[in-house]
This record gives C-alpha cells, sequence and structure tokens, in this order.
C-alpha cells in the first residue's frame, strides 16, 4: 500500500473513530455511572461488532444496501428508534454505588456488538472505507490493512471515550450533576440522529 493512502486512511480512521458518535457519547455516560471496569464489556463488544461489520461490508454486505434503497430506509429507522431508547435508558441511568452496585446495568458485550448493525456512523465509517481505500485488485493486502488499522483506532476509541467518563466520575458524585451528566449525553444521542434521517 502506498504511504500516501495509508496516512489518508489511517487519518480517516482515527477521525471517525475518536469524534463523537452514539458509541462514543454511551461509552462516556458508562464511564460515569459504572466505572471503567464495569464497562470494558461495552468496550470489547463495540470493537468486536464493529469489525465484523466491516468484515461483512468488505464481503458484499454493501453492495446489498446499493442494489436495495430500502434497506438503507429500514436501517435509518431501525436506528433511529434504537437510538431513542438508548437516548432514556442513558436518561434515566443512576451512577453505581461505590461497591459497584446500582439500579442499573452498563451494556453487554452482545448488546454492544448487535448496535453497530444499526449505528449509522458505524456503517457509513465501514462502507467508506472499503470504497476509498480498498483499491481494486489489491484487495488481499489493503483490506487486511485497513482492518488492523481501523481495530487499533476503535481500540484506543472506546478506551479514551470510557476513560473520559471515568474522569468525570468524582466531579459527578452529585446526584444533580449526575443527571444533569446523563440528560445532555441523552441529548447529544438524540442529536446524533438528526444528520442520519435528514
Amino acid at each position: 500500500m502506498p504511504l500516501d493512502i495509508f496516512v489518508a486512511m489511517l487519518t480517516f480512521s482515527f477521525a471517525m473513530a475518536f469524534t463523537p458518535g452514539p458509541n462514543n457519547i454511551m461509552l462516556a455516560a458508562s464511564g460515569v455511572n459504572f466505572g471503567f471496569a464495569r464497562t470494558i464489556p461495552h468496550m470489547i463488544g463495540v470493537t468486536a461488532g464493529f469489525l465484523l461489520l466491516l468484515v461483512a461490508c468488505g464481503l458484499g454486505l454493501g453492495l446489498v444496501f446499493a442494489a436495495v434503497p430500502a434497506l438503507q430506509v429500514m436501517l435509518k429507522i431501525a436506528g433511529a428508534l434504537y437510538m431513542l431508547w438508548l437516548a432514556f435508558k442513558v436518561a434515566t441511568a443512576h451512577a453505581a454505588r461505590e461497591d459497584g452496585s446500582g439500579p442499573a446495568q452498563p451494556f453487554t458485550f452482545w448488546q454492544a456488538a448487535a448496535f453497530q448493525w444499526v449505528n449509522p456512523k458505524g456503517l457509513v465509517a465501514a462502507l467508506s472505507a472499503i470504497a476509498i481505500y480498498v483499491r481494486p485488485g489489491h484487495e488481499r493486502i489493503d483490506f487486511p490493512v485497513m482492518l488492523a488499522v481501523l481495530a487499533v483506532c476503535t481500540a484506543g476509541s472506546v478506551s479514551t471515550w470510557a476513560g473520559f467518563g471515568v474522569a468525570l466520575r468524582r466531579l459527578l458524585r452529585e446526584p444533580r450533576h449526575a443527571r444533569l451528566f446523563n440528560g445532555t449525553m441523552a441529548l447529544l444521542l438524540v442529536a446524533s440522529i438528526v444528520p442520519m434521517v435528514l
């Protein structure tokens, strides 16, 4: 892979992984409400689910979406409804107590992995990366390199955003502040729906 393409792919991957989106917003909220250790299954689920989505798109799922526009509409509707439900869950979450117990539960590995399949930002990232950075005739080299780069960027991003939430946790011990934070995260999650439905 030429160096200029690799650098462009690295920049794209970093930007897609680290900029705010549904996954990162939920990971920050989980870090605040549940701490880093209890958010690990969520982080691993995001990473594994996204990489599986990327492989599926590379194997032809992207062509299916291009050939059947109705599937794109269905994905937008399902994704928007699910994200509204997640926003409600984030808004009504309660921070876990110091002993690690609490009324709410963090995302499981399977929930986080499944969410990648209705996450519009993840689908756009996967399809765009393949279309732009996998050169025809060089798939056996370009695709594994792209998969590795996106895996590293995604793992770094989920750890950073969960860690950001954990760093805020001490500042949000006051229940009123925690509720304000959760409400703000929920609003950001709702706002992230707007670009996908326009």
